[in-house]
């Protein structure tokens, strides 16, 4: 196990891969009978083939979901606080 913390968008960009990787067998899995030359496979298969697209986007947005908030803690970190602002003057 790894000693990092979870960003904000890590479980997105996990289920997106499964999902991904599972869309991707299953596209292989209904082009290979057109090598074989066997019986296609039933519908169910070109459906779960739609995985591939819909697990790239749900990884992009946990990518972007982690950009938005390493961006919030880098302006959070750089602005200065209120009490040392007012104590300045």
């Amino acid at each position: 196990m790894s000693d990092e913390t979870p960003q904000a968008g890590d479980l997105l960009v996990r289920i997106g891969a499964i999902m991904f990787l599972v869309g991707a067998v299953a596209t292989l899995a209904t082009v290979m009978p057109l090598f074989l030359g066997t019986d296609p496979l039933p519908s169910v298969f070109y459906a779960v083939c739609m995985l591939i697209g819909v697990g790239f986007l749900v990884a992009a947005t946990g990518v972007i979901r982690s950009a938005v908030a390493q961006r919030r803690q880098a302006e959070a970190a750089s602005s200065p606080s209120p009490s040392s602002a007012s104590s300045a003057t």
